[in-house]
């Protein structure tokens, strides 16, 4: 007959896919019992109806199933009581009960905001397919879904499930190791945002204050196109953030690019190069290298017009995910590389001192 406690380590195995940390950290362990071969075990999920109870039963079948003597296993499930969460949310947060304030992230976590001066070029399928391929490179990555107005990760990341709020924390969906939070999932269907600048701000603060990011390496940031409320706002949230600029080649996207830059620049962000995106026959090439030398930052990556992208996109399942070995993903995959062979925190361009 195997022993509670060898029951009880085989559950410290067992990761919740949400927080990713031990069921038996998390004290979501409710009751072990043996009886012979039979092993009984209770989990007490943070909300009822969680919709990730088949990855436990998978991870508990697996784990407990292969003790010597263990003959069947029964999992059951139980809910958190308000004190349970509340206890939940202290432990996470460190033991700080108290909303934090400002941004919830590990100092060491790099800020990586994705901008453009206009819609349409892309930014937000490069955004997820490169929070992918950092992923792919074994960093802990997040992706924060700040183009409010015009939010699509989810979609292109093929995510449906809705976060869950565990006393007033956020946890953030979780899907092949990547956290992602996007208004999206506060809207019902395809609703459109209809709020002014005061509430875009408290949302995005939310976002950044309130949500669980766990310890990550990198926080991918899909930041709106242009220069408006949503944009300044998130300059002042993420001060330390270091920003990538995505045009396309023809010249009038270049210029509008820049104006992106420029405004990172007054809201004291780091600016650490560009990116060509959609290059080919079609739009031409070359506008990015000449948008790098006008700000005297490095073209970091070329990225081909390639309709496999789109198509991925639009089936759930990011390019540099379903086919690494497409040009068009190993053209992502070579400029995370660079990027992540940048130290965090070098400043890639002086900045102008902003009073």
């Amino acid at each position: 007959m195997p022993s509670r406690e060898a029951v009880v380590e085989a559950l410290s195995r067992v990761i919740d896919p949400e927080l990713r940390r031990p069921i038996t950290e998390l004290d979501m362990v409710r009751d072990v019992e043996v009886d012979r071969g039979r092993v009984s075990v209770t989990i007490a999920l943070t909300i009822a109806g969680c919709p990730l109870r088949v990855s436990f039963q998978d991870q508990v079948a697996r784990e407990v199933g292969v003790l010597d003597g263990v003959e069947s296993v029964e999992l059951a499930f139980d809910v958190m009581t308000p004190d349970e969460r509340q206890a939940l949310t202290q432990k996470l947060r460190g033991g700080v009960n108290q909303r934090s304030k400002g941004i919830s992230l590990d100092a060491s976590t790099r800020v990586l905001s994705i901008c453009s001066g206009k819609g349409g070029v892309g930014k937000s399928t490069l955004s997820a397919n490169l929070a992918v391929a950092f992923s792919r490179l074994g960093r802990s990555t997040g992706i924060l879904d700040a183009d409010v107005y015009g939010h699509s990760i989810p979609h292109i990341l093929g995510i449906r499930q809705r976060p869950v709020v565990v006393d007033r924390m956020i946890v953030p969906p979780v899907k092949d190791d990547l956290k992602l939070m996007s208004i999206g999932f506060f809207l019902d269907d395809n609703q459109p945002v209809m709020w002014r600048g005061p509430m875009l701000h408290k949302a995005l603060e939310q976002f950044l204050s309130d949500v669980h990011w766990g310890e990550l390496d990198v926080l991918v940031v899909d930041m709106p196109p242009g220069t408006g409320d949503v944009a300044i706002s998130l300059g002042q949230l993420l001060p330390r953030a270091e920003v990538l600029v995505v045009t396309t080649p023809q010249p009038a996207a270049q210029e509008v690019a820049s104006r992106a830059a420029v405004m990172a620049q007054k809201t004291s962000m780091r600016l650490i190069g560009v990116v060509e995106n959609m290059s080919g026959d079609v739009f031409g090439t070359g506008g990015g290298e000449q948008l790098a030398r006008e700000l005297e930052v490095p073209l970091l990556g070329t990225i081909p017009l390639d309709p496999r992208l789109r198509e991925a996109g639009d089936a759930g399942e990011p390019l540099v995910l379903s086919d690494p070995e497409a040009e068009t993903a190993q053209a992502i995959t070579e400029l995370a590389e660079r990027i992540d062979a940048l130290r965090a925190g070098t400043i890639m361009k002086p900045l102008t001192v902003v009073s």
